[in-house]
């Protein structure tokens, strides 16, 4: 009792690597930290920088709109103080200079403790200095401890105006300065000269910066546990497909070619599935195709081997019978077998691409009518018409003793097939505006099924999948041709109907006039 073998599907060995998840787990996790050191940058480690920035450029938008109000509406300058102070948190203080003696025309004071309402006179003739000696602006990071060491001083007036305040650090920018001051004069319409002051609290942000530190690495683990998930997720979308698919290609290659390889996902994956499926179903074709090769040869090889068999036995066994038919019998066997391993030899090497072509040119026409001579004793023998008609003479550069073999096979596939009248017609036409000649052979046969032409290139392949020995030919005949005509890069076909016959034709390119070429080919080496 006999069973049918059972293939298993032979795991490989632990492939060395970096699966899907943790591939995209850390790439997800660069990308991430990548976006966390740009946060921490740009709203910790910046903050202050991004901070101080503002409020000097808030600082500066105020000093404009004084300087503009003092030059054009000096009435509306506490108007604009008080704006400045709602809007912005700057404290301003004005000053009207009227000889030795300053008048204050306009002041806002935003936090109730600002430094430039506490100054004394002293210290506002020593701003005055400053911003003179500065070309009418002068600007200044101060703390609330410079001013409070000057105040000090206040009685006992010196007429040293223009230099630092006792206990003062004017001479150096503090660290930790917490109040930008701006010190003005400008002039307005009439020529009277002002004294502006305007102060901008910084207001510290160490615990602004720890807060956002403690949210930062919340985040932190937010994020990186996400990204943990997110790529589990997007890996085994990924993978899933893909390990089906392996394990159905494991299968094919126990020769299970209805493995399935059908899969849903991403684009690419439907892509590689289709391409597999469609790998599966042609492998299958060819392996039906190889066996069925291996039966038609069988046959082939039986057939002759089998009567040369028969008839040397009986020349062996029986008086007589060595005559010279039975030895012609042999003959033709033996030349029958020779020829079908020939033509496999043939067919080999040109789909192995070792049959080189040697293009040389030649007179198409006159190789046909030789061709079709040769068909004489076939003709005279069994009843076979070869008929051939041309609309003139040209010749054509390709490897002749190829296309030599094209229209041996042609022919001899076409008194195959042909029908009862045995006819077989071989024409040519030239088509002069495209430059190329066309060879046709037509049969009389039952004709083939369109859904079916595509398949007789195919070396053995049977329409009624009945295997005939061919009269004339191995049975590969058509698989030769198609290999010789594609490395000759033309075209070629048929064309049938069911119950008319069939028309096999190639196409070649003309070289030139048959008078031109004649003189070439009489001088060439």
């Amino acid at each position: 009792m006999s069973s049918k073998p059972v293939y298993e599907p032979v795991e490989g060995p632990k492939r060395p690597g970096v699966s899907i998840s943790a591939k995209l787990f850390a790439f997800l996790a660069l990308f991430t930290l990548f976006i966390l050191i740009v946060v921490w940058l740009f709203q910790i480690g910046l903050l202050n920088y991004f901070y101080r920035d503002t409020k000097y450029k808030e600082l500066e938008l105020a000093d404009r709109a004084m300087l503009h109000a003092v030059s054009e509406y000096p009435d509306a300058l506490q108007a604009l103080a008080d704006e400045l102070g709602k809007n912005d948190d700057i404290c301003s203080r004005v000053f009207r200079v009227e000889g030795n003696r300053v008048y204050q025309v306009a002041s806002a004071d935003v936090s109730g403790d600002c430094l430039i309402h506490r100054v004394s006179e002293k210290f506002l003739t020593y701003l005055y200095h400053k911003a003179v000696e500065n070309n009418g602006l002068y600007l200044h990071e101060i703390s609330p401890e410079d001013i409070k060491n000057f105040q000090g001083t206040d009685s006992g007036a010196n007429n040293e105006q223009s230099n630092p305040p006792q206990n003062a650090l004017w001479n150096r920018l503090p660290t930790n300065n917490v109040n930008t001051l701006c010190v003005r004069i400008a002039t307005d319409a009439e020529g009277h000269e002002y004294i502006i002051l305007l102060n901008s609290e910084l207001v510290p942000v160490s615990s602004m910066v720890d807060t956002l530190e403690t949210q930062f690495w919340m985040i932190a683990v937010i994020l990186l546990c996400g990204a943990l998930v997110l790529a589990i997720l997007i890996s085994g979308n990924i993978s899933r497909p893909i390990q089906k698919m392996n394990h159905a290609a494991k299968k094919l290659a126990q020769g299970e070619y209805d493995a399935d390889f059908e899969v849903t996902g991403y684009r690419e994956v439907m892509e590689l599935s289709e391409s597999l499926t469609h790998a599966s179903e042609e492998l299958s074709k060819n392996d039906k195709l190889q066996k069925e090769l291996i039966a038609n040869i069988s046959h082939d090889l039986r057939t002759p081997l089998t009567m040369i068999k028969g008839y040397s036995e009986v020349m062996r066994d029986i008086p007589g019978e060595n005559t010279p038919e039975n030895v012609q019998v042999i003959i033709d066997e033996t030349q029958r077998l020779s020829d079908l391993v020939n033509d496999l030899m043939d067919l080999s090497k040109l789909q192995a691409g070792t049959k080189k072509l040697t293009l040389e040119p030649f007179r198409l026409t006159e190789t046909v009518r030789d061709v079709i001579s040769r068909y004489e004793k076939l003709t005279q023998k069994d009843g076979y018409r070869v008929e051939f008609s041309s609309d003139g003479e040209v010749i054509v550069l390709a490897d002749h003793t190829m296309i030599l073999q094209v229209i041996y096979n042609l022919i001899n596939n076409a008194v195959n097939y042909t029908g009862e009248d045995k006819l077989v017609q071989v024409s040519q036409r030239v088509y002069r505006e495209s430059g190329k000649v066309r060879i046709s052979v037509t049969d009389s046969g039952e004709g083939i099924p369109t859904d079916q032409i595509p398949l007789i290139w195919d070396r053995y392949y049977k329409i009624d999948k009945v295997h005939r020995r061919a009269m004339v030919g191995t049975g590969l005949g058509l698989s030769i041709v198609k290999h010789i005509l594609e490395q000759h890069h033309t075209t070629y076909g048929v064309e049938s109907k069911l119950g008319v016959g069939s028309t096999f034709w190639f196409e070649l390119n003309i070289m030139n006039d048959t008078s031109e070429k004649t003189e070439k080919l009489e001088i060439s080496p």
